[in-house]
């Protein structure tokens, strides 16, 4: 046969139409911003497969399984058929060490704690959760303690004594560590425990469908993903309705539960929080040294936060490693807030801060950017001041049983790439409650990649103030498999490691709540003037 001659029109021809192939080819290769797309059943799992082994194969997948990895190390392996072989409040033992008729200010007070099962055995290995705590009712005073974990059965309680007078102790058994093992087991299982239900709308129709970050079905599926920070979530796809067209979400717990019959008797509400006796007086403290001072310099942002790292005194927050302003909150605001642009961005312990401004401002004006429901994004200007104060939830999960836009909805990373920065600019992010009935991964994920985006916009924009307040501590009566502070500590622990040494300033409502024992969700009045007062002191 004779070879094929090519004309030059038919050789530049063949040439474009290959030239367009790659670069089609390559397009759907790159990873894209955050996008929606149909998955048929067919070939879903293979692009899940896909994107995990993308995502694995990252820095952020190996810097997420490395964190998980060292928290998991720091759960207890446990082997327990009866509850009377888990940790008891009632059977553990206390002790002072080195106990004195009376203490001075800036001593450090120490308790042991022996760990005995309700058999009365004592215990070989560690993992239980303490929460301790030195307060003075009439004094308005309160600090959290240190718990020191030998591994065996026994642990030092630690605490700074930072104020003159009376001072009592609370020791609580939060879940013994058999508990701590189980649900943290659990968490990590699945998605199952929260069920998601997405609206999708068009003109002529509204479905409600099934949504979550996995889903088993052999129907098709929608798919929302950020490929650059390894974000996915999915919703079963409604006929006659385009991917495009989700509007809305909401979220209940349902009935599942990863955990045995004996493993959920450990969470019932009367094991929860049991008080450790004492055999011990309240603690009598002097104020030896006249002289002596606890303050230090006026905080910052770049300082590092110890644990514990403050305490109250008349109801007022007073950090160790710095010192608050001494002008009252409102003085603050004043001189503070003109010329700001302030971003609030997370959960609704940080929407509480909202009405703490305009009650205190009285100039600033709600924008109405007409979003519906409690959730939507909160703006108020003060044009004459030239003030810009905005709050917007964070990204899934967000759980409520109110509807929700999704079209507002907001990964953090992604909000803090899109502003320039600068001195008038500060950020204040907050992550933590939403994310305790998932898998950690999710956490450690999207905590990494609000640290990427932090250093994004320090490196080129130093002057911007960025302030990361940690979860609190919650209520120990509603379902502890998805809520408990267990997972709470975990994400404290893991926020304080992922943020260490950068340039940010740490507000630690963790550690205000523990001191002032204020168990709620959403913290008392007198911790949100606290957490308002140090992001004053660290932007003036």
């Amino acid at each position: 046969m004779a070879p094929l001659n090519f004309t030059d029109r038919a050789k530049k021809a063949f040439l474009l139409m290959v030239i367009a192939t790659c670069i089609f080819l390559i397009y759907m290769l790159l990873p894209q911003n955050s996008t929606c797309s149909c998955l048929h059943p067919s070939n879903f799992s293979r692009l899940v497969m896909k994107a995990q082994l993308r995502s694995n194969q990252t820095a952020l997948g190996l810097e997420v399984d490395n964190m998980f990895s060292s928290i998991d190390q720091m759960i207890p392996r446990v082997t327990y058929t009866d509850k009377g072989q888990t940790s008891s409040a009632e059977k553990s033992r206390t002790s002072l060490i080195n106990p004195r008729q009376s203490y001075c200010v800036g001593d450090q007070l120490t308790i042991r704690i022996d760990a005995l099962d309700y058999l009365g055995n004592r215990k070989k290995y560690g993992g239980d959760l303490f929460i301790g705590r030195v307060f003075s009712p009439e004094l308005g005073a309160g600090a959290s303690g240190k718990i020191e974990d030998f591994n065996n059965g026994t642990y030092y309680a630690h605490f700074t004594l930072f104020w003159e007078g009376r001072v009592k102790v609370s020791l609580l058994l939060l879940h013994p560590s058999e508990a701590n093992a189980a649900i943290w087991k659990a968490r990590n299982q699945g998605f199952e425990n929260v069920d998601f239900t997405g609206t999708f709308t068009s003109q002529t129709h509204s479905v409600k469908t099934k949504c979550n970050f996995e889903i088993q079905t052999e129907k098709q599926l929608c798919e929302y993903a950020d490929d650059r920070d390894g974000e996915y979530f999915y919703c079963v796809k409604p006929e006659h309705v385009p991917c495009d067209g989700f509007t809305s979400m909401m979220s209940v717990n349902n009935e599942h539960s990863y955990l045995s019959d004996l493993e959920r008797s450990l969470l019932v509400r009367s094991n929860i929080g049991k008080e450790l006796k004492k055999p011990f007086e309240d603690i009598n403290v002097l104020q030896c040294d006249k002289s002596r001072s606890l303050k230090e310099e006026k905080c910052r942002t770049g300082m590092h936060s110890p644990f514990p790292s403050g305490y109250f005194l008349e109801s007022v927050w007073n950090p160790v490693f710095c010192s608050m302003s001494p002008s009252s909150t409102k003085d603050l605001m004043d001189k503070c807030l003109p010329g700001k642009m302030i971003y609030l961005m997370g959960d609704s312990t940080l929407r509480q801060w909202m009405p703490y401004f305009t009650n205190n401002v009285k100039t600033l004006k709600s924008f109405n950017i007409h979003e519906e429901g409690l959730h939507g994004t909160i703006r108020y200007v003060d044009i004459d001041k030239n003030i810009q104060l905005q709050w917007i939830r964070h990204g899934h999960p967000f759980l409520t049983e109110s509807v929700y836009n999704v079209k507002s909805l907001a990964y953090v990373p992604r909000e803090i790439d899109k502003l320039v920065g600068g001195a008038n600019y500060v950020i204040v992010v907050t992550i933590g409650h939403h994310f305790r009935p998932f898998p950690l991964t999710l956490f450690l994920r999207r905590v990494i990649c609000v640290r990427k985006a932090v250093e994004r916009l320090l490196a080129r924009s130093p002057d911007s103030k960025v302030i990361v307040k940690t979860a609190n501590i919650r209520e120990h009566s509603t379902d502890m498999e998805r809520l408990s502070d267990f997972h709470g500590y975990i994400h404290y622990y893991a926020t304080k490691q992922i943020f260490r040494g950068l340039n940010i300033g740490f507000i630690d409502s963790w550690d205000m709540t523990i001191a002032s024992a204020s168990y709620f969700l959403h913290p008392v009045p007198s911790v949100i003037e606290n957490h308002v007062h140090m992001f004053l002191t660290y932007i003036c």
